[in-house]
């Protein structure tokens, strides 16, 4: 089963939807938006899944704890997470005070390090998991986004290689997903030009980043790895 945590609407709803209709039972994490996520844990019931809504800070050690035990609970040791929770810094570099920092480094970051940290002992025991966390292309190219925030999703790379390394032995592989300009309510209502940038000339859509993730749990090969899926807004070898 599926823990995907900040999966109430946009990447993390698209993957939890993309992991329902393959059959995998989903928990939906979210913080706020419980109408939305129960919408997607009914769209993945009504798709043949099963699916439940868990409410939790992942950004609080206290919250993540409840969660993994609620998780438990209802459909045993999650063998897959996706660390999706974050939120967008949009500023002026010198408009990041320290509490703008923490709160972005917190959401970003400290989550996901929070999260695996609860799950890897039901991992371990198994002896099979995937870990996928998402980044962002600010992580690699700086952009337009504030520094707080390209700083916490190139530290979810950091963390990506740290775990992939340890726990290549063990079954359990960790990856991480870097997308840029993918159609959600966030970046379609601010960003609409920018799709002029993409070489492929569009956004991405929540399918395409749900078909990414799904070949991450499929596929047990790659690990410690980078997937930008930003339609050559930034290419790599």
């Amino acid at each position: 089963m599926a823990l995907v945590t900040g999966a109430s609407r946009g990447i993390g709803k698209g993957i939890a939807l993309a992991f329902g209709h393959a059959g995998m039972r989903i928990a939906v994490n979210y913080r706020s938006r419980a109408d939305d996520a129960e919408a997607v844990v009914a769209t993945i019931k009504e798709a043949g899944g099963d699916a439940i809504a868990l409410r939790a800070d992942v950004s609080e050690a206290s919250d993540v704890e409840r969660l993994v035990r609620e998780v438990e609970s209802a459909f045993g040791a999650a063998n897959v997470l996706v660390n999706n929770a974050g939120i967008l810094g949009v500023l002026q570099y010198d408009q990041v005070d320290e509490a703008e920092w923490e709160r972005v480094i917190r959401t970003n970051l400290t989550s996901a390090f929070l999260v695996t940290k609860a799950v890897l002992p039901g991992m371990l025991k198994a002896g099979w998991g995937r870990i996928i966390n998402l980044s962002s292309v600010a992580a690699q190219t700086g952009g337009a986004t504030a520094p707080h925030y390209a700083a916490s999703k190139a530290g979810v790379v950091g963390l990506t290689h740290s775990y992939a390394a340890r726990l290549a032995k063990t079954g359990i592989t960790v990856n991480a997903i870097a997308p840029a300009l993918i159609e959600t309510d966030m970046v379609t209502d601010g960003l609409k030009a920018l799709p002029e940038r993409i070489p492929l000339g569009r956004f991405g859509t929540l399918q395409e980043a749900g078909e990414t993730a799904l070949f991450l749990v499929r596929n047990g090969f790659v690990t410690g790895q980078t997937i930008n899926l930003n339609g050559g807004l930034y290419m790599s070898s």
